[in-house]
């Protein structure tokens, strides 16, 4: 049987991840080093919460990198 998949979008970019993915996982998978911002459904996600917050087929993850200069 094959693994059971979820689709998501990240940054509006179109991923694949495994059913009980994490926001680690999905930030793993696209690369981004700190320092950057987390939102899964336009809510902000805490640091520390990215391990436990299992996404959802469907979601919508924003993950925003400060921008520097003046």
């Amino acid at each position: 049987m094959p693994e059971q998949t979820i689709h998501v979008r990240i940054n509006h970019a179109p991923h694949e991840l495994p059913q009980g993915a994490t926001l680690s996982d999905a930030i793993t998978t696209v690369g981004i080093r700190p320092p950057f911002a987390a939102a899964v459904n336009l809510q902000f996600v805490p640091r520390t919460q990215y391990p436990q917050h299992v996404l959802q087929n469907g979601d919508q993850i924003e993950l925003i990198a400060p921008i520097t200069g003046g």
